[in-house]
């Protein structure tokens, strides 16, 4: 008699524990999904680190810096309306820091370039070009 006691309150216990580890497991499963990664924000990440590697380029590196800081200012809205939802702000603010620089390095190249059209003209800066570009080909012998 004490044995079938003994059995059905261990049965009754892992009946218990099991259920509990399920029960904890779904608990677990719900707060896991209901965070989650803001939306663009590997784009955002990856349009600024473009315009950083292209800025020099004759200023086209300001289209991806420009479309990844209007991104990045849209997720952050996102964000101030549920911090507790996302979990991956540092990127989004990352991704605007480096396409704040983006556009401050790409603007310091145009402005380098007006300023030096300015001073010395185009037809200067075009002989200079083409006297280079000879250069180069008289001394791998292409030329």
């Amino acid at each position: 008699m004490i044995k079938h006691a003994m059995l059905s309150v261990y049965l009754l216990v892992d009946l218990v524990l099991a259920n509990f580890y399920k029960i904890l497991s779904l608990v677990n499963t719900k707060r896991r999904m209901s965070i989650r990664k803001l939306p663009n924000s590997t784009a955002v990440y990856f349009l600024a680190l473009v315009s950083m590697f292209i800025f020099c380029f004759a200023g086209i590196g300001i289209i991806p810096a420009i479309i990844a800081y209007i991104v990045a200012l849209k997720s952050e809205k996102v964000y101030r309306l549920s911090p507790a939802q996302f979990n991956n702000f540092g990127t989004i603010r990352k991704g605007k820091i480096i396409a704040i620089i983006g556009i401050v390095l790409t603007l310091i190249i145009i402005s380098v370039a007006i300023w030096t059209l300015i001073t010395i003209g185009w037809d200067a800066w075009s002989d200079e070009f083409v006297r280079k570009w000879n250069e180069g080909l008289e001394s791998s012998g292409a030329y």
